[in-house]
């Protein structure tokens, strides 16, 4: 259901604002939480959105607190608003980046929209992967082969993205990249995209192999 305004509702502008004003007012974030959270539900896209995002950005400060939350972003995985879906990866990525057993029973889900159809959710899947493998890499062994297929996207800012999910991993866990060196130096010396070589390039580096 939409958010409806009455007189007493605030605008969707004004909501947008208040929430504007809240991403750089950091001292409120852990206080706001709640209020945050409650805007999950009965809003407009926009304002949907703009929340999963903060609480993204709140959950990787105040874990914690974010808790009782994560399953009301996670829900937006299977959401029919592309935006939505990204936002919510987006926001996984930061609280499972503090706090990885938050996000670990929506794993598999999580993968599943490695292979959405539309190409800024995967370029999202993989930048929420890269933060939690930040700190938690070793839940990733089983999965390097399909970042590597993710090399090879038909879309140029998903390829110019995946060679940085073996950077980070490159400079963690060096030996689950090794298997896929041969593959990123041809890319880096050989891509048609530069952002494609340069990333490819700082993946090699990563290892330590260059």
């Amino acid at each position: 259901m939409i958010h409806t305004n009455t007189p007493n509702t605030p605008s969707e502008k004004s909501l947008y604002s208040n929430l504007s004003a809240l991403t750089k007012n950091k001292d409120a974030w852990q206080e706001s939480i709640p209020y945050v959270g409650s805007l999950l539900e009965n809003q407009p896209p926009k304002i949907t959105a703009k929340a999963l995002w903060l609480l993204g950005e709140m959950g990787l400060q105040y874990p914690e607190t974010i808790e009782p939350y994560v399953s009301s972003v996670a829900s937006f995985m299977d959401s029919s608003n592309d935006l939505l879906r990204e936002r919510a990866l987006n926001a996984l990525g930061r609280i499972g980046r503090a706090r990885f057993e938050l996000v670990q029973p929506y794993w598999e889900k999580m993968f599943e929209l490695a292979t959405d159809g539309i190409p800024q959710v995967r370029l999202s899947f993989i930048w929420a992967s890269e933060n939690i493998a930040t700190n938690t890499p070793d839940p990733y062994e089983t999965y390097m082969p399909l970042f590597a297929n993710l090399l090879e996207d038909n879309d140029d800012k998903v390829r110019m993205e995946a060679p940085e999910m073996f950077r980070v991993m490159g400079k963690r866990r060096p030996q689950m990249v090794t298997p896929y060196l041969d593959r990123l130096q041809w890319m880096s010396v050989n891509d048609a995209n530069p952002i494609v070589r340069i990333h490819s390039a700082g993946a090699v580096r990563a290892v330590g192999k260059e």
